[in-house]
């Protein structure tokens, strides 16, 4: 017996730790993962696995596997399933920027600050290694240690996130609108499909993971406004950054869209305007929480890190 059992005290439970020690042990353990179920160095193909390693391990905020991690909280999602559905996410966010990248689409050359992918490897392998990394996401969640019903689930998402009504889609609407000048309904729709729908897609793919069929309607559609505020919120602060941090920064190439002739919110709000609009999706964020927090099927004080990583995306330098 210890000696505060024995004065009749209670010892409490440790802290839980702060959001930024959190999110660098979430971040380190999913390069791990990563590292570990890559194709791995020496196979073959050598360079076009090496390719795909690049794109992948080559840094990154990781927020799209952090909100899968937060979001796991919410239903109780196992750790193997979590991390499966992460590195899935990642390899398909991985594969639209190294095609992103190429000279027919953005044409930059610098990403996570080194070379892109085609410029380290040339454009055909870099070509092959998007296709390859989005078929590999596939395969990782389709494992055998994924539950059948929840491993349906998980593909469902993702390819619906990331093809013609997702990233690709809004990836074309992006293009159609180099040098025009839309509102901001348009703006908005091409940037929620482009990248929103990929934030989207993280949040309900760590609530899907776990017990989703606990949670009620309220919490699976509070869950899906948190992720749609906060992925255009994501891109509003990307195009405020754009024009205000430089190269070295970012790790890419800073003030490519304004040189591109690519409609944003800073031009069609100003800066201020984007910084404003960025406060109210972080507002409309934290709110749509309250509708998972409310449901006794969540798991309790799940939304802390939700919160904490809406709060970090608006204020976010990089």
């Amino acid at each position: 017996m210890t000696s505060s059992e024995k004065e009749g005290t209670v010892t409490e439970a440790p802290a839980e730790p702060n959001f930024t020690v959190w999110s660098r042990e979430r971040a380190r353990h999913f390069e791990w993962v990563a590292e570990r179920m890559m194709p791995q160095p020496g196979g073959v193909p050598k360079r076009l696995i090496g390719a795909m390693r690049y794109s992948v391990l080559g840094g990154g905020k990781r927020i799209r596997p952090i909100l899968c991690y937060a979001a796991g909280e919410v239903t109780g999602a196992s750790a193997t399933v979590l991390d499966r559905a992460a590195l899935a996410l990642e390899m398909i966010h991985s594969y639209s920027l190294v095609h992103d990248d190429m000279p027919s689409m953005d044409n930059d050359t610098l990403r996570r600050g080194r070379p892109t992918c085609h410029v380290q490897y040339g454009e055909a392998l870099a070509m092959l290694a998007g296709d390859a990394l989005q078929a590999e996401a596939f395969t990782v969640i389709s494992s055998p240690e994924v539950p059948g019903m929840i491993a349906a689930r998980l593909t469902h998402i993702l390819a619906r996130a990331a093809g013609v009504w997702g990233m690709c889609g809004g990836q074309a609407l992006d293009l159609g609108m180099v040098g025009q000048h839309p509102d901001i309904p348009a703006l908005s729709q091409m940037q929620a499909m482009k990248t929103g729908a990929m934030i989207t897609a993280s949040v309900l793919m760590g609530a899907q993971a776990g017990a989703w069929e606990a949670i009620g309607d309220g919490a699976k559609a509070g869950l899906a406004r948190y992720g749609e505020a906060l992925g255009v919120a994501f891109q509003v602060v990307d195009d405020i950054l754009d024009c205000t941090q430089d190269s070295v920064t970012l790790g890419k190439t800073a003030g490519k869209d304004e040189k591109d002739d690519k409609p944003t919110w800073v031009s069609l709000l100003t800066l201020e305007g984007a910084r404003k609009r960025a406060r109210e999706l972080e507002e409309e964020a934290i709110e749509a929480l309250r509708l998972v927090t409310a449901d006794p099927g969540a798991v309790p004080g799940c939304d802390r890190r939700l919160a904490e990583i809406a709060r970090y995306v608006i204020n976010r330098t990089h």
